[in-house]
């Protein structure tokens, strides 16, 4: 606003106010550059956030969220969805699956919570409770595993 009434005053015939005004629209224009480098920051976190934890956000994440943010990440969300079905045939391709080649088909993992039943594609259901320990498919628990609910024992 400062600047703006300088501008009024420099038109009238006041030159020695151009350095000034030139002086802080440059700070306004690094600000602004600052502002959408932190926003597109934030915004390349959240994009990986939707990677890592999948298409359901813990809540202590949630809430360090703007309503803006938790609208873009359910926006990405949706259109990672709509991509990953249109790939892959019938049932879609999920990406986010096998985010590192897996070494083995099978993992042994530990259960951390209480999840209740998990079924498997061959039809076999298997109760979920904490500190039991079982010998799943890979691609079937990867999901539950960064979500913190089963635990990836390693030999």
């Amino acid at each position: 606003e400062r600047n703006q009434a300088d501008v009024s005053e420099a038109k009238a015939g006041r030159t020695d106010l151009i350095f000034l005004i030139r002086f802080r629209h440059c700070c306004l224009l690094r600000n602004q550059r600052c502002v959408l480098a932190y926003l597109y920051d934030r915004l390349l976190r959240i994009r990986a956030l939707r990677w890592e934890y999948g298409s359901v956000l813990p809540n202590v994440i949630q809430f360090h969220m703007s309503a803006e943010e938790v609208e873009w990440f359910n926006r990405y969300k949706k259109s990672l969805a709509t991509y990953m079905r249109s790939v892959g045939g019938e049932e879609g391709l999920d990406l986010t699956q096998d985010i590192k080649p897996p070494k083995s088909l099978y993992i042994e993992v530990r259960c951390l919570r209480d999840h209740g039943e998990f079924e498997i594609d061959d039809g076999t259901t298997i109760l979920l409770k904490k500190n039991s320990q079982h010998f799943l498919p890979r691609w079937k628990c990867e999901q539950l595993i960064r979500q913190g609910v089963l635990e990836h024992i390693l030999s």
